[in-house]
């Protein structure tokens, strides 16, 4: 496949929009917004942003079909093409692979009342080996010795980016640990899951549903009162919009558009830029200690996550030596 820099950009842009979320959140508990407020917002802008785009594709399509009948007019072919919507089951389907995205965000943004941001992201990055190991099982595989290479690497580069190595375990909260390390249980369980579900359907309606799953169930959980209480109108709103612009909103249409023409390889290397990004801005913004330790485990981890990629790009006969199967 070959690389085009056009859509390399886009999947790189929509992972950094991904890697400044959680200092968006922890300056919104900084104002005293509470998580049920954080990520309701959040998903309501998704939600309006992402069905405003998919009305906006149906019309445009529309548009095209009526002038290309009107352009074909008197042909036998004329008229005859039917468009093909969703079916009831099928946006119950895309609704149901919604609720894994808001898990993650409610266990991700709860975990940052308890860790550091830049604690708080490294253990959702372990959605990497977590996936493995929940692909192992489910298909009663061993890992080959390339992906035990590389969870070792990310093991080993989680260690020193999480601090542990030189602050130790008694630094962190354990109920904050735990909901970080869930939260990436849930995203893990989102990306095996949500590329086989209606992968026919148009990438705008299969967000615009996803995110329409997550809100009700946000919603159920922490029923709105920020919406009749006036507080949507305060800086919540601006949260909010930042939230679901580059949360639910701008990485979905980035990768939708880039990852086809890229392969999901490079789209994993480019998609780690999350990780920087994150610990970057809790360095910068929130003025977070992040140590030379921490930032080699970065670097670490960000090899771990390029490795299998990396490998398949050595010459043939170098590549097979790392897949065999242990």
């Amino acid at each position: 496949m070959k690389f085009d820099l056009k859509y390399a950009l886009a999947v790189f842009l929509g992972a950094v929009s991904y890697g400044i979320l959680s200092t968006i959140v922890v300056k919104a508990y900084d104002e005293g917004y509470q998580l049920g407020e954080v990520v309701g917002s959040q998903l309501l802008v998704g939600f309006v942003l992402s069905w405003l785009l998919a009305v906006y594709i149906r019309f445009k399509a529309g548009r095209n079909e009526r002038r290309n009948a009107a352009s074909s007019a008197g042909t036998p072919a004329a008229g005859t093409a039917k468009r093909t919507g969703l079916t009831w089951k099928q946006r119950l389907l895309l609704m149901s692979a919604g609720v894994p995205t808001a898990l993650t965000g409610l266990l991700y943004y709860q975990s940052l009342r308890y860790i550091p941001n830049s604690l708080a992201i490294i253990l959702l990055f372990q959605f990497t080996w977590i996936g493995v190991f929940i692909h192992a099982i489910r298909m009663r595989q061993r890992p080959n010795k390339l992906m035990l290479l590389t969870l070792i690497v990310l093991f080993i580069g989680t260690l020193f980016a999480a601090g542990i190595v030189d602050q130790g375990l008694t630094h962190f909260d354990a109920l904050g640990v735990v909901l970080g390390l869930l939260a990436a249980l849930s995203y893990s369980l989102f990306m095996l899951s949500s590329g086989k579900i209606v992968p026919s359907a148009e990438p705008a309606f299969r967000s615009a549903w996803m995110i329409t799953g997550g809100l009700i169930v946000v919603f159920i959980l922490f029923p709105p009162a920020f919406l009749f209480n006036g507080l949507i109108w305060g800086h919540l709103l601006v949260f909010g919009l930042l939230l679901g612009l580059f949360g639910a909103f701008i990485p979905p249409v980035l990768f939708a558009a880039g990852i086809p023409h890229i392969g999901e390889g490079a789209a994993s290397i480019l998609g780690a830029s999350e990780l920087p990004v994150a610990v970057m801005l809790s360095a910068i913004v929130l003025h977070e200690r992040v140590s030379a330790l921490q930032w080699g485990g970065v670097a670490l981890v960000l090899i771990g996550v390029a490795l299998p990629e990396l490998v398949k790009r050595f010459p043939q006969t170098k590549a097979r030596s790392f897949s065999h199967r242990a």
